[in-house]
């Protein structure tokens, strides 16, 4: 499925972006933030699965290559436009309101904390429609029903083509249980973001 002008306008009217990924990956987060400009006037927030306990240089690589002022989410944080956010290790971030994340340190969910499912889940309660979610590789299946959730109040909702993913039992769960609006390729996400 290529990009249709559909596409192209809900991305154009979504005020945030979340972006969720496992193994595999990496990679295509990273293009993706070195791609955005300054000025997307977008909140973009990253939950990617990460060891636990492990001191990361994920947000100092990333900060370093992107545009965008970058940042790690810490309890309480405010949510701004032209920022992107990575949720940290060892944690559950939760969008408390328009305006401000929190953590929460409850069980991991599919074995993995961060959880996609519990940010995309409050995502929806929160922003509903204006919402932008991208499943990518993974291995285990956090994250498709929190895109199913977003979908199910209007969200635009988009997993990774499987077959183009490192991991692909992540994008294929929201796949099968209809998250999806689109399911596209790492370059078909690459140029629907550049829009």
């Amino acid at each position: 499925m290529g990009l249709d002008k559909n596409i192209i306008d809900r991305w154009h009217n979504s005020e945030i972006l979340l972006l969720g990924g496992s193994a595999g990956s990496f990679k295509l987060l990273f293009s993706l933030v070195k791609l955005f400009p300054s000025n997307l006037n977008k909140t973009v927030i990253i939950i990617m699965h990460r060891k636990k306990n492990f001191v990361s240089e994920v947000e100092k690589l990333f900060a370093k290559n992107s545009r965008m002022f970058l940042k790690e989410i810490g309890d309480k944080d405010e949510i701004s436009r032209n920022a992107i956010y990575i949720a940290p290790a060892n944690y559950h971030v939760l969008i408390e309101n328009q305006d401000q994340f929190s953590l929460d340190v409850s069980e991991a969910v599919w074995y993995s904390k961060p959880s996609i499912d519990i940010t995309f889940e409050s995502a929806a309660e929160v922003f509903k429609d204006r919402c932008t979610a991208i499943l990518l590789s993974g291995a285990n299946q956090d994250g498709a029903m929190g895109l199913l959730k977003l979908r199910n109040v209007g969200s635009l909702t988009i997993a990774q083509d499987p077959a183009d993913a490192e991991m692909r039992e992540m994008p294929a769960e929201a796949i099968n249980i209809n998250a999806a609006d689109y399911v596209l390729t790492g370059s078909q996400i690459f140029e629907l973001l550049k829009e």
